[in-house]
Parts: structure tokens; sequence; C-alpha cells
């Protein structure tokens, strides 16, 4: 997405709920709809957005895309996965104290600790206390347990991971998934980064729905992502 014009307050990260009918908003919505259309033989229900490097818009794309779709009536459940630096907290303005970690490690006592988002229909499962060792914890089958209950409750599942061509979280979690989302930023990503992401996520045989590009500049001064 561009900066908004001078004189205009900053647009903050929940651009759909801050400014529902702004250009981004309305993005937004077509990468909703494109996701739609692009697994219409095989229905992605649980989709992991990751991204070349850090910085490129993954997080701020998926939380936008989860409000989008809970206003538009789906049950949506996010999931942070980076449990190196975990930010969906931050976005939602929620507390961090318990989550992924603790289910995976079983000091849920089995409960899923989600909490509610700021739309009716949007429930957050935060990261948890950040382990030593996330690599190892995300190979865990109480993954695939959890993927297994979340598809029992929700329409859709948004799982939000560390960039895939930085470390191998990403790459162990894309084949428990329905479908990848790559984010790019146009004015930050570079070609290299970008092909050994795409390479890693095939090399595990990902199923790669699309690439939304970020800060794409168009003619019309209106920015969009592609898919």
């Amino acid at each position: 997405m561009t900066a908004p014009p001078k004189g205009q307050a900053s647009i903050g990260p929940l651009v759909t709920l801050e400014h529902p009918r702004s250009p981004a908003a309305e993005a937004y919505r077509t990468l909703r709809a494109n996701l739609r259309f692009s697994s219409l033989d095989l229905p992605a229900k649980s989709i992991l957005f990751t991204s070349p490097g850090q910085q490129e818009g993954k997080t701020t794309t998926l939380a936008n895309l989860a409000v989008i779709a809970s206003q538009a009536g789906s049950k949506v459940i996010v999931v942070d996965c980076d449990l190196r630096r975990p930010s969906l907290h931050r976005i939602f303005g929620l507390p961090n104290s318990t989550g992924f970690t603790d289910f995976l490690l079983g000091d849920a006592r089995d409960r899923i600790p989600t909490q509610d988002g700021p739309t009716p229909g949007l429930r957050v499962l935060t990261s948890g206390p950040l382990p030593p060792n996330p690599a190892e914890l995300l190979s865990l089958d109480r993954v695939d347990t959890l993927l297994a209950a979340l598809r029992e409750e929700a329409d859709l599942i948004l799982l939000d991971s560390p960039p895939a061509a930085v470390v191998a979280d990403a790459s162990i979690l894309a084949p428990r998934v329905d479908g990848v989302v790559l984010v790019i930023d146009a004015t930050r990503t570079r070609r290299e980064p970008a092909r050994r992401a795409k390479e890693q996520l095939e090399r595990v045989k990902a199923r790669l729905l699309g690439v939304v590009v970020n800060r794409a500049h168009l003619d019309s001064g209106t920015s969009q992502y592609y898919q």
C-alpha cells in the first residue's frame, strides 16, 4: 500500500477497521475474492502467510484479510505461528501471556486459548511465550491436532509464520495447511530472496495460492494487491 498523501493522518495497521471505504480496504476485499476464486477446485480453509524477509507486510495483510472475511460473515481464526518475532497480539491489542505455544506444550489442558478479535466471528490465537527452539516446537504432532480442532470451529484459518527465506519454520508448516500466500514488498523485496522463498516452499510441496505485492504504485495513484 502507498502512504497516505501529505496532510492526512497516518493509516494504522487495521485499515479495514479505521478506513473501511479507503482504496486500501477495498484492496483487501479484492484479495479475499481472489483467494476464494483461486481455490474453487480445492477450497483452501487453512492458509499460511509468509514472506521472503522481514517487514514486507505479511502480518498486516493477514490481519486485514481476517477482518474483511469476518465482516462478510465467516468464522475466522488467526494463529500467530511466528515464534521468533510475533506481532498479531500488538496489531489486535491483545495480551500475549497465553497462546499457541501453551497448547503445543500441553499447558492449556487441550483448551485452545483463543481471544475475541475486534469484529464478530473473529478470534485470535496469539503466539504465547516464545520458546528457545521454535522449529522443533512447530514440528510436533500437536500442530496437526490444533489445526484439526480449528477446522471444526472456523470457516477460515489464517496462520502467520516467519519469513520463508530466513528460517525453516514456514517450510515446516506449509505442507500441513491447504495453501500458502507469499507476501512481498515492491519497494523492499529483492529478486533473489523472493526466488529462494518460492523454491523453498516448492521443495516441501506447498500449495502456493499466489503472491501479494505491497506498496505497488499504479498509474491511477491507488494501490492494489495482485493475486
